[in-house]
C-alpha cells in the first residue's frame, strides 16, 4: 500500500501534542486517499480500456471523494513533522491504513453499481476505425472467412459436378500415352552421365593433367550438352506435354547443379592457391574439409534439395520415419486435389473460351477472371506439394539440415520481395552464381538484376515452350515483364508506405491477371497446333 507524503508547503516546526494527533489524522486520511485512488483506477481499468480521462459533467465522483479527503489536511492547519519522528509515526500507522483499505475498496465497489456512477470516463475509438483497426485482434473475422470460403467452394463443387459430371478418368493417374514416351524416360535415366563427366574433369585439373582454361572449356561443353540433350529428345519424339515438362525440369535442375559444382570448385582452387595453410581455407569456407574432389560429396549434392554445391552441409541427427509417412499422405491428398481442380474446373473453362488476344475484350476479361480462382488454387497446391512437402521429405531422408526452401512470400509488399522469397533454392543460386559475379566484374546493380531475370526467363521458356512445341515466347515475355513491375511496385510502396496496398498489388498482378492469361495463351496455341497437325 502506498503512503502519501505530506504537502511540500507545510513547514517543519516544533512538535506538540495537538500537532501529533493532526499528523496521525493526515496519515490515516492519506492512506485512505491512496486506497481510493488505486481502487478507482482499478475500477476504471475493469470497466474501460481507453487511455485518456474525461472528467466533464458530474464526471468522476470517485475522484471528487479522493480530492475532498486530500484537501482535509491543509484545512486543519497541521504543521510539518521532524524527519526522524515522522518515520516512526508512519510505521505505526501502516496498520491503520491497511484496515482502511478494505473499507475504501468496499465503498468504491458499492458506488460503481449505482445509477449515478459514470459510464463514460475515457476517449475511445471504434474497433474498426482507421486509428484502431490494426490494434485489434481479427481472429474471429479470419474464422468467418474460412467458413465462408468452405461454404462457397462446396457449393461450386456441387454445381460443377451437376453441370459437367465426373470428368476425372483413370488416365489421370496412369496414362498409357505417358508410358509410350519411353525415349524421355531413357533420357532422364541417362542424365547422371553428365555429373560423372564433370567429376572426371575436376579430378584431372586437381592432379594437374589439364590446365584451368581447359577445365573451364570442358565444363562449358558438358553443361551445354546436358541442357540440349533433353530438348532434342522432346522435339524429336513429339511427346506428351506433362512428360516433356517433367524431363525439362529435371534437365534444368541438373544443369544448375553442374554450373554450381564447376563454379565452386574453380573458386576453391583460386582460394587454395592464394592461401598458405589448409586450415585457413577451411575457416574461410566455413567447412570442415579442405579443398578436394570427392565423388561422395558430388553424389550427395546431386540428390540433395539444393542447387548450391559445397563440400559439406548441415545434417540432422536422425530420420523421423513417422513424420515422413505423414508428409507422404499429405502429398498424395494435395496432389489428388490439384488434379481434381485441373480436370473439373480449368480444362472446361479453357475449352469453352476463345483466344485472349482475339474476339471480344470483355469476354476475354471474364474468362481470365473466371480462370484466376481455380488457377490460384492449383498454383498454391503445387507450391505446397513441391516446396513444402516433397523438398522436406527429401531433406528428411537425406538428413539435410538447411530447410529454408521458401520464406513468407505471401506477405510480399512488392514483386521484388516475392522473387526473393518464394523459391529460395533458385534465389540462392542466382545470388551466388549470377548476381555477385556480375557485381564483382563491375556491372551495376540494376544490370545484374536484369541479367538474373534474363536467365530466369530463358529457363521458364525452355520448361514450357519446348514441351508444348510453341515458340511464341509467352513465358519469356511474362518473366521479363516482371522487371517493370518491380520498378512500379517499389515506387508505389515508397510513395504510400502501406504494406497492405503493396501486398494487394502483388496478388492482383501476379495471381489474378498474370498466370491465368499465360494459361489461356498457351492452351489456345497448343490447340491450334494440334488442329493444324491433323
Amino acid at each position: 500500500m502506498a503512503i502519501l507524503e505530506l504537502p511540500e508547503s507545510v513547514e517543519t516546526t516544533t512538535l506538540n501534542t495537538q500537532h501529533s494527533r493532526a499528523a496521525s489524522t493526515v496519515r490515516r486520511r492519506s492512506s485512505a486517499v491512496a486506497v481510493l485512488e488505486s481502487d478507482s483506477n482499478s475500477l476504471e481499468a475493469v470497466n474501460d480500456d481507453g487511455d485518456v480521462n474525461n472528467n466533464n459533467g458530474m464526471g468522476n465522483l470517485c475522484g471528487g471523494v479522493v480530492e475532498l479527503v486530500r484537501e482535509k489536511p491543509s484545512e486543519s492547519g497541521t504543521e510539518g513533522l521532524s524527519n526522524g519522528k515522522e518515520e516512526e509515526k508512519e510505521k505505526g500507522h501502516v496498520r491503520t491504513g491497511d484496515s482502511n483499505q478494505g473499507m475504501a475498496a468496499a465503498a468504491v465497489a458499492k458506488f460503481s453499481s449505482r445509477p449515478s456512477a459514470p459510464a463514460h470516463r475515457r476517449i475511445k475509438e471504434s474497433p474498426l476505425s482507421s486509428d484502431a483497426i490494426f490494434k485489434q485482434s481479427h481472429a474471429g473475422l479470419f474464422n468467418l472467412c474460412i467458413v465462408v470460403l468452405v461454404a462457397v467452394n462446396s457449393r461450386l463443387i456441387i454445381e460443377n459436378l451437376m453441370k459437367y459430371g465426373w470428368l476425372i478418368n483413370s488416365g489421370f493417374w496412369f496414362s498409357s500415352t505417358s508410358l509410350k514416351d519411353w525415349p524421355l524416360l531413357m533420357c532422364c535415366l541417362s542424365l547422371p552421365i553428365f555429373p560423372l563427366a564433370a567429376f572426371l574433369v575436376e579430378k584431372l585439373v586437381l592432379q594437374n593433367y589439364i590446365t584451368e582454361c581447359v577445365a573451364v572449356f570442358l565444363h562449358v561443353i558438358i553443361t551445354t550438352a546436358e541442357i540440349l540433350y533433353p530438348v532434342l529428345v522432346i522435339l524429336r519424339c513429339d511427346s506428351a506435354v506433362l512428360s516433356g515438362v517433367t524431363l525439362m525440369l529435371f534437365g534444368c535442375i541438373v544443369w544448375l547443379k553442374l554450373v554450381s559444382y564447376a563454379h565452386v570448385n574453380y573458386d576453391m582452387r583460386a582460394i587454395a592457391k592464394s592461401l598458405d595453410k589448409g586450415e585457413e581455407l577451411s575457416s574461410y569456407l566455413n567447412t570442415d574439409d579442405s579443398y578436394g574432389v570427392s565423388f561422395k560429396s558430388l553424389a550427395y549434392f546431386m540428390v540433395a534439395p539444393t542447387l548450391c554445391y559445397q563440400p559439406s552441409y548441415p545434417r540432422t541427427a536422425c530420420i523421423r520415419k513417422g513424420w515422413v509417412v505423414r508428409q507422404l499422405v499429405k502429398l498424395v491428398i494435395f496432389t489428388g486435389f490439384m488434379g481434381f481442380i485441373v480436370e473439373q474446373y480449368i480444362n472446361p473453362i479453357v475449352r469453352n473460351s476463345q483466344h485472349p488476344l482475339k474476339g471480344n475484350l470483355l469476354y476475354a476479361i471474364e474468362r481470365v477472371l473466371k480462370l484466376s480462382v481455380p488457377n490460384l488454387y492449383v498454383w498454391l497446391c503445387m507450391f505446397y506439394c513441391f516446396f513444402h512437402l516433397w523438398l522436406n521429405i527429401l531433406a528428411e531422408l537425406l538428413r539435410f539440415g538447411d530447410r529454408e526452401f521458401y520464406k513468407d512470400w505471401w506477405n510480399a509488399k512488392t514483386v521484388d520481395e516475392y522473387w526473393r522469397m518464394w523459391n529460395m533454392p533458385v534465389h540462392k543460386w542466382m545470388v551466388r552464381h549470377i548476381y555477385f559475379p556480375c557485381l564483382r566484374n563491375g556491372i551495376p546493380k540494376r544490370g545484374a538484376i536484369l541479367i538474373a531475370f534474363l536467365v530466369s526467363a530463358i529457363f521458364h521458356e525452355l520448361c514450357i515452350a519446348v514441351p508444348c512445341h510453341i515458340y511464341k515466347s509467352w513465358a519469356f515475355i511474362g518473366i521479363m515483364f516482371q522487371v517493370p513491375l518491380v520498378i512500379i511496385t517499389n515506387y508505389l510502396q515508397d510513395k504510400f508506405q502501406n504494406s497492405m496496398v503493396g501486398n494487394m498489388l502483388f496478388w492482383c498482378s501476379f495471381s489474378i491477371l498474370g498466370q491465368p492469361m499465360c494459361v489461356l495463351l498457351y492452351y489456345h496455341d497448343l490447340m491450334n497446333r494440334k488442329a493444324s497437325a491433323k
